[in-house]
């Protein structure tokens, strides 16, 4: 994973409790299911990110407890007395069974010890073990844990996150899932000497992908009728053999008009070179990039965006609907540490305006 954040990126790691319930809401929107698990945290007062999702895992898995632990097939081989399942005459010659009247015998038996299971349990040992939460947290998980002393661990460092599968049967996990995923690719650690810390935030490569999803799916909530989507873009040309391929984070349409809007989560927002500030010029390639393959007829009718999230001593100067080329563009930034009040009228400001120009 990425680099975790530092200097002008410090106010994204502080114990804010405003900005820990502005992610909580951002991950509400991103996994539309998660305010149903967890419906009173954002009233909750949180230290620290490891907190949140320390009371998202104990409120998601006793429901899913409630529900039923999901289960699996497991293959199983053992000395038995009576043929169960196949016999496995190799062992049992081998294992001189016979003498003690028994075979090895290999069957599947339906069992909680799930690979899923195993990630649920993993993540919440590693919360209690190394995790900074608060005590009576340490006790739920501890409560909770109970239900998992037939399920083995595992080293969650070598999780395949993109490689699990998901069905009817699972499903309700996919939430819990992705919640292990942020706890372990974002807190955990190797140090030098090998041992594992936990980290009180997420990376910055998390923060992007969650600020970019967040968006996307404010949109798709709040604003339906401007068809967000993340939609790939092809290139206006006849050559294609080693062109890259265009996706962007979200693109708004409305009757004839399309807004391509980019989201960008750095430390520094701007470049400083020889005493003169400018915006960060391979994001205003790439966002004029996008527009004007989109925008292949020139009818100006597609327009650009780059949102920043903004952060610490950011003297970003926003750019409002400005005309290149053409086409119009713009530069704004979405303060985190701000109430969640003034997030909402930021994101629906965007959406009006675009409507409206």
């Amino acid at each position: 994973m990425a680099r975790y954040f530092e200097e002008d990126c410090q106010i994204m790691i502080k114990h804010n409790n405003i900005l820990i319930k502005n992610i909580y809401y951002m991950l509400c929107y991103s996994f539309q299911n998660l305010s149903s698990v967890c419906d009173y945290v954002q009233v909750e007062e949180f230290e620290n990110m490891q907190d949140l999702f320390a009371l998202i895992l104990y409120n998601g898995i006793s429901i899913q407890i409630k529900k039923g632990l999901y289960k699996e097939y497991e293959e199983q081989l053992e000395d038995l007395n009576c043929i169960k399942g196949k016999m496995n005459i190799s062992k049992t010659i081998s294992q001189n069974c016979f003498a003690s009247k028994k075979v090895v015998c290999e069957f599947e038996e339906f069992t909680k010890n799930s690979y899923f299971n195993k990630v649920l349990k993993s993540t919440c040992e590693l919360l209690l073990r190394k995790g900074d939460i608060k005590e009576e947290h340490k006790k739920l998980l501890k409560k909770l844990l109970l239900y998992f002393y037939d399920v083995n661990t595992i080293n969650l460092k070598y999780v395949e996150w993109n490689r699990l599968s998901y069905h009817k049967n699972n499903i309700a996990y996919r939430l819990l899932i992705n919640i292990c995923y942020l706890v372990v690719e974002g807190l955990l650690m190797t140090t030098d000497e090998g041992d594992l810390k936990i980290e009180k935030c997420l990376d910055d490569k998390q923060l992007h992908k969650l600020y970019e999803k967040f968006v996307l799916e404010y949109y798709k909530k709040e604003h339906s009728y401007l068809n967000a989507s993340s939609k790939y873009i092809g290139w206006d040309s006849d050559y294609f053999e080693f062109l890259p391929t265009m996706k962007t984070d979200i693109t708004l349409t409305y009757k004839d008009k399309t807004l391509i809007i980019d989201t960008k989560f750095y430390g520094k927002n701007i470049s400083e070179r020889f005493d003169k500030k400018t915006y960060i010029s391979h994001n205003l390639y790439q966002i004029f990039t996008y527009v004007k393959n989109e925008d292949k007829k020139s009818t100006g009718k597609v327009s650009g965006m780059i949102l920043y999230a903004k952060t610490i001593d950011d003297e970003l100067e926003e750019m409002n609907n400005k005309l290149i080329n053409g086409n119009h563009f713009s530069v704004k930034t979405l303060d985190l540490s701000q109430d969640w009040g003034f997030i909402k009228n930021k994101l629906d400001a965007i959406a009006n305006n675009f409507v409206l120009s």
